[in-house]
């Protein structure tokens, strides 16, 4: 079977291989050496060059706990990430948990503050942060970080199950994906 396109035959196995491609390159994150174009809610203040960009997977972790603008509610609450940080070439260069704080295999770390947030392009995944450095330490790739942004997120919100009194306290490990750049300033 032939489907027709302006004029142009195609067959039916061209038109879903072309289809999926395409799909792989719309969910595709930006490349890890390329400065995102992001909304002007997360810039990083000038002066800022990229330095480092890593994908990350991994849990965004929630707990049950009792509402604090209504205490007979009970909701889900971030409580962390932990996720593995991957380079380019798909190979394990750290780790990102509480704190936030993301670790390199070198042993720098960096822990980070909410600056700006948005939230992308996709209704279904956390949104997309900026974040100022609050600490670093450690010699090695993030010893001169000063921003960091979350970007290119996938899932990880808060459950839509049920959080009750009775599960106050219970976890919910949510799986997320997303693209962390950091920036150190110019030389």
């Amino acid at each position: 079977m032939n489907t027709h396109f302006s004029g142009r035959s195609y067959g039916s196995l061209s038109i879903l291989a072309l289809a999926a491609v395409l799909a792989g390159c719309a969910s595709s994150p930006m490349p890890l050496d390329k400065t995102p174009v992001v909304p002007d809610s997360l810039k990083v203040p000038s002066g800022q060059v990229l330095s480092q960009a890593f994908r990350a997977t991994g849990i965004q972790i929630y707990e049950c706990r009792q509402s604090k603008a209504d205490a007979q509610k009970y909701e889900w609450v971030f409580k962390a990430p932990e996720a593995t940080l991957l380079d380019n070439a798909g190979n394990k260069a750290g780790k990102h948990y509480e704190g936030p704080t993301w670790e390199s295999n070198d042993g720098s770390k960096v822990v980070g503050e909410v600056k700006g947030k948005d939230d992308g392009p996709d209704a279904n995944a956390i949104p997309w942060l900026l974040l100022s450095a609050k600490s670093v330490t450690g010699k090695g790739i993030f010893s001169e970080t000063q921003s960091v942004q979350r970007l290119y997120t996938t899932a990880g919100k808060a459950p839509g199950s049920e959080c009750t009194a009775k599960l106050k306290g219970a976890e919910e490990r949510v799986p997320y994906t997303a693209t962390y750049y950091f920036y150190a300033a110019a030389k």
